[in-house]
């Protein structure tokens, strides 16, 4: 098969890769039909050491299952399914109590020998626990939409959950890209009055107001803080999410919260240190979030999509071949696209 690996920054290549064969008997193979580019698929494609051996990337698709393993139920040859962009067992512990990514028999795509998701083809273990069968065929115009519960809707979804987000709150969104509007939409969703989102890129702010944003900041650092201020009625948002993952948006989500407000970080962390000394504690400020347990909101969100209340495809404003993906990369890194959608 054909499939992507990354062997430094910058240096994205798809090559021939040994066709994925059922390894344990849960496995499952999946053909893939749609794949993305993530977001945090950008930061080692910034930074990562250039080495001689490839890593696997991707790990966000949907596809049919090609064949199972011998203990695995609930999905067989001939399915549509989705796969959230962790693997996991859906029974242990951790995924009992609805945090799949801690999964004690779980992992990640791309790591350990496991197949990247931007491919023709991955081998998913812990199969019955991980995919989701989807009621739809290979044609449906929905797809985009639904490859988006493999991680962006998921991700948005947590960041508002872990903020508490409920009926006639403020709340900020810090960040205009996917995982950031993927927030706007779960925000509208549990029914937040006011939904500030700050970006400054004028096409993606756009797509959040459509998404149920009632305001946008464009300014940043403590004129972005004072102008949220100004839109909250000086109090502040009641809760924050913030989507980028660096200590300046972290200090925008500081600066922004109101006394008893919360803060959800579901930016990958680009920083070891911030602002949570003696100040925070006595603003009585929750500092939450971290990553999403996708499979754990996969059946709440997906009657959403199904019926477009929710329709996150919308995110996707580029669509490449496999062998097109490099390409695809550098327009993400470039700010040419929003996200990239990849149709092996």
């Amino acid at each position: 098969m054909r499939a992507t690996f990354l062997y430094g920054a910058g240096d994205v290549r798809v090559e021939n890769a040994p066709d994925p064969v059922i390894q344990q008997p849960t496995d499952a193979v999946v053909r893939v039909v749609l794949s993305c580019v993530c977001g945090s698929d950008l930061w080692p494609y910034k930074s990562m050491p250039a080495g001689e051996q490839g890593r696997p990337m991707g790990h966000e698709f949907l596809g049919v299952v090609e064949e199972t393993g011998s203990d695995v139920t609930g999905v067989k040859r001939g399915d549509m399914v989705v796969a959230p962009f962790t693997y996991c067992d859906n029974t242990c512990d951790y995924c009992r109590k609805g945090l799949h990514s801690s999964c004690r028999n779980g992992g990640r795509y791309g790591w350990g020998g496991v197949d990247g998701g931007q491919g023709e083809a991955v081998r998913v273990p812990q199969a019955t626990g991980t995919l989701v069968k989807l009621p739809v065929g290979e044609d449906s115009e929905l797809l985009p939409s639904l490859l988006s519960l493999s991680d962006v809707l998921g991700t948005g979804h947590h960041g508002a959950v872990t903020a508490g987000v409920t009926r006639g709150d403020s709340v900020l969104v810090i960040g205009d890209g996917a995982v950031g509007l993927s927030a706007v939409l779960a925000a509208r969703r549990l029914s937040a009055e006011q939904i500030v989102l700050m970006g400054r890129h004028t096409a993606r702010t756009d797509l959040g107001r459509d998404f149920g944003a009632t305001d946008v900041v464009a300014e940043r650092g403590e004129e972005g803080i004072a102008r949220v201020r100004d839109l909250t009625g000086s109090r502040g948002a009641d809760r924050v999410i913030e989507a980028v993952g660096t200590e300046q948006a972290l200090q925008a989500a500081f600066g922004s919260v109101t006394d008893g407000g919360a803060i959800s970080r579901l930016g990958v962390p680009q920083y070891e240190l911030g602002p949570i000394g003696p100040a925070m504690i006595m603003r009585n400020i929750t500092l939450t979030g971290g990553v999403s347990p996708a499979r754990a909101y996969i059946e709440e969100l997906l009657p959403d999509v199904l019926d477009g209340t929710l329709a996150p495809g919308r995110l996707f404003d580029r669509a490449v071949g496999l062998d097109e993906v490099p390409d695809g990369y550098r327009s993400m890194a470039d700010r040419e696209a929003l996200k990239v959608l990849i149709r092996p």
